[in-house]
């Protein structure tokens, strides 16, 4: 069968970040529509004489020296001499980032920014717009297999090799220019509107993860609260479905349509210029929603996320409500172990830790020893098993007690792993809800006033620590403990 494309786009090198990217988008937005008008024709019965193809656009650029970058940035250059390459997708979605990438390898090196065709063929299914409804039954009339017409995903392009370290390119390049691929981006686009009932476009760049619904209905409460209040950092509130509230200064109205089901992982979001506002996502519980839902917002690049939880205090000197700031992770969880292996550690990262301590001391209004008597720093252990206490409990202690645990949940070493695998920024901060190891349970109306009121304050300390380190230069919050031997140039 033939190969429809469309007529080649020439090749063009830049020297203005801006041009790159427009030039990309342009490439993206002629091949995706060219596909898009393919599967408009077959919904009206017309099947093309040939196989439907069009390509991802690339970015490439050349090193030529061995000459050292300013050391104290955590990316933006090339690790050494040699060809660096990387297919794009949704160029519009990732402008703002794209232009900043390449405006820091244009400022580091003696260079200019490649655009091109790649050879990497877009699929059907990620080419057409998220909003798209066709005709199923007239494409199922005409009795042809949609993959016999155009191309589907392929794994081999949408796998995670580049992000785990264990990609081996040739002497010389191409080097990946980026983590992800652009079949992985647009594979975790897709998935992210599936999982959280909210398009990509609406995530913002610092991310809060709960397991506990109570987060979520108060973070809807003050989100609401800012738009009628007209908060100066925040235009507009999205929920589920795509339900925009608007900050009362905007003079919109709402809009968009509650999902009729609740989706898997909802997400919210509090928006802001360039992203820089704060995405909250009710993961619910256990290591296979956290790692599934960070795989999928990794490829959003952002600039930090955090646990924000409840979690089992393991001392008897913790009360409920006590909060527990992770330094350390033991990894029961067992979802990443083949992907980051068991043995590599995973950082505190000073950044995040002290935002979070700050943000503490802001919100509760205490310091010294009266802050560290409600908040105690240490070592946090994710167990994959929901009912660990029903195990024999001298073995299950004995080993807690070795790791020093203070604390115990299901998800927050997984996205700690996560972000640490796919150089995400990341933190912990958890509230002690029950002590089983001690017999202390929180019964339905027993919450005392003291457990009442620190929930409360959670949250406003998740939001207030994303605010602290959003003031913060992004390159600062990127930290080099993130950067492994020969790093992609793309944060």
């Amino acid at each position: 069968m033939d190969i429809i494309r469309p007529e080649p786009m020439p090749t063009k090198s830049f020297t203005d970040p801006s041009e790159a990217q427009e030039y990309v988008a342009e490439i993206y937005k002629r091949n995706t529509q060219f596909i898009q008008n393919a599967v408009i024709e077959l919904s009206n019965g017309k099947p093309p004489k040939g196989r439907i193809r069009a390509t991802y656009p690339q970015a490439q650029v050349q090193s030529r020296s061995y000459q050292k970058i300013d050391s104290h940035l955590p990316y933006g250059f090339l690790h050494s001499p040699g060809i660096y390459r990387t297919t794009i997708s949704e160029p519009e979605l990732f402008k703002y980032y794209l232009t900043e990438q390449f405006k820091l390898l244009l400022e580091n090196h003696d260079c200019e920014i490649e655009v091109s065709e790649s050879d990497t063929p877009i699929p059907v299914h990620f080419a057409l717009d998220r909003s798209t409804t066709l005709d199923g039954d007239a494409i199922n009339a005409l009795g042809i297999p949609l993959r016999d017409i155009f191309d589907a995903p392929d794994l081999a392009h949408t796998d995670d090799e580049i992000a785990n370290g264990t990609f081996i390119p040739p002497q010389g390049g191409p080097y990946p220019l980026a983590a992800f691929t652009a079949p992985r981006v647009d594979y975790s686009l897709h998935r992210l509107a599936h999982y959280t009932a909210t398009n990509p476009e609406h995530f913002q760049n610092f991310v809060l993860f709960t397991n506990y619904g109570f987060y979520i209905d108060e973070f809807c409460r003050l989100a609401h609260q800012f738009m009628e209040d007209g908060h100066p950092d925040y235009h507009a509130f999205v929920e589920p479905g795509n339900v925009v509230t608007h900050n009362k200064n905007v003079g919109k109205e709402s809009s968009g349509t509650k999902p009729p089901r609740e989706p898997q992982m909802p997400a919210y979001h509090l928006k802001s210029k360039h992203g820089s506002g704060i995405t909250m996502v009710n993961i619910g519980v256990g290591p296979s929603n956290a790692k599934t839902i960070t795989d999928h917002i990794a490829v959003l690049r952002p600039h930090a996320w955090l646990m924000l939880g409840h979690c089992a205090g393991l001392r008897n000197s913790q009360d409920l409500g006590d909060y527990v700031l992770a330094h350390a992770y033991v990894r029961e969880d067992h979802v990443l172990d083949a992907d980051l292996p068991i043995s590599v550690p995973i950082p505190a990262l000073a950044e995040v830790q002290v935002a979070m301590e700050q943000a503490v001391g802001e919100i509760t209004k205490l310091t010294g020893s009266e802050k560290k008597r409600i908040m105690r720093t240490g070592t946090v252990a994710t167990f994959d098993n929901r009912n660990w206490e029903l195990r024999d409990q001298v073995e299950v202690a004995q080993r807690l007690s070795q790791s020093r645990a203070i604390a115990l949940d299901m998800e927050s070493a997984t996205i700690a792993a996560n972000g640490f695998r796919f150089r995400v920024p990341y933190g912990t901060l958890l509230c002690v809800s029950d002590k089983p190891l001690h017999g202390e349970l929180k019964l339905p109306g027993m919450a005392s006033d003291f457990y009442r009121d620190q929930v409360s304050k959670h949250l406003e300390i998740g939001i207030r620590a994303m605010e602290i380190l959003r003031d913060q230069p992004a390159h600062s919050i990127h930290s080099r403990k993130l950067r492994s031997f020969a790093e992609t140039a793309f944060q």
